[in-house]
């Protein structure tokens, strides 16, 4: 067995680890911090896979940009202090056929791999960073701006969520604060 293929197994075993503690941790901090190291370790794979470009994309966009985001409404909304509640009615039947569906895909997909080979060509596309960004940014500069605007209303309503004080309608006299005693504070 190659070094390569040793550190691809090593790499998986590890994605695949970060992955069920994500699932299975209690606290959500330690969650998101696992999908950390489940990105970053996707990263790595992808740089052994010749994919610099996507490797580096999937390490700051992901690991850096979107956990931060997630770290940052976890900490805010206080979502480690959440109680599990009892799941939705059907929850489970729908989580049973979905993962039925899922393992058909599976089976299907490794009894036709042999075809697929042949249906799938090989890329003679430009690959380089800039050829990426020109490419994204001339052709598919709709969607880019369309991803910008759901983020932009992510982060709203994750500032809209975590507001203590309530909106105040214009019109409407401020009342202040007071604390129990019924001073002003």
């Amino acid at each position: 067995m190659s070094p390569a293929v040793i550190i691809f197994i090593v790499l998986a075993l590890v994605a695949v680890a970060c992955a069920v503690a994500m699932l299975v941790s209690k606290n959500a901090v330690y969650s998101a911090l696992f999908l950390v190291l489940n990105f970053a370790t996707i990263g790595v794979i992808y740089l052994m896979l010749g994919a610099p470009f996507i490797a580096v994309a999937q390490i700051t966009v992901y690991a850096g940009a979107i956990m931060v985001l997630f770290l940052f409404v976890i900490m805010l909304l206080g979502g480690e202090n959440l109680r599990l509640g009892e799941p939705l009615r059907g929850q489970r039947l729908i989580g049973l056929i979905f993962g039925a569906v899922l393992l058909a895909e599976i089976v299907l997909l490794l009894i036709f791999r042999s075809g697929m080979d042949q249906m799938v060509g090989t890329l003679t596309i430009d690959t380089s960073p800039a050829a990426l960004g020109l490419e994204m940014f001339n052709k598919y500069s709709l969607p880019f701006e369309v991803t910008s605007l759901v983020l932009l209303v992510a982060v709203i309503g994750a500032v809209i969520l975590t507001r203590v004080d309530p909106i105040r309608r214009p019109g409407k006299p401020d009342q202040d604060r007071k604390d129990q005693s019924g001073r002003q504070a």
